[in-house]
């Protein structure tokens, strides 16, 4: 089984940064999907961004430009950048790891808040 962990969220004013961490268990990064998404108060779940086992990646257009997923495979950790933070942003974060043999893996997700 495939552990995820979130990491990096918190409380932060408009136009400031956040990094959230994604660590998983395994090794598993290079041969899987890993997709960010994010669920705000009264909102339905959303993908924010998406990067290949090739590292081909993918950003929903409400945050590209601003948001930029990455990895890093010998940490076995994806990131998302966070920067320009606006208070639509708020949202539960979540990791998921899709395996290209198959399976697919849900962090616990951590909070995004960005409030004056």
């Amino acid at each position: 089984q495939v552990q995820l962990a979130e990491s990096g969220g918190g409380l932060v004013q408009p136009g400031g940064s956040l990094r959230l961490f994604c660590a998983a268990s395994g090794s598993v990064l290079s041969r899987s999907v890993v997709r960010w998404f994010r669920q705000g108060p009264g909102k339905q779940r959303e993908l924010v961004a998406t990067i290949t086992s090739g590292g081909s990646t993918n950003h929903a257009g409400s945050v590209r430009g601003r948001f930029t997923i990455s990895r890093d495979n010998a940490k076995n950790t994806v990131y998302l950048q966070m920067n320009s933070l606006k208070p639509e942003d708020t949202a539960v974060y979540y990791c998921n790891v899709e395996r290209l043999r198959g399976g697919s893996y849900w962090g616990q997700g951590t909070q995004v808040t960005v409030s004056s």
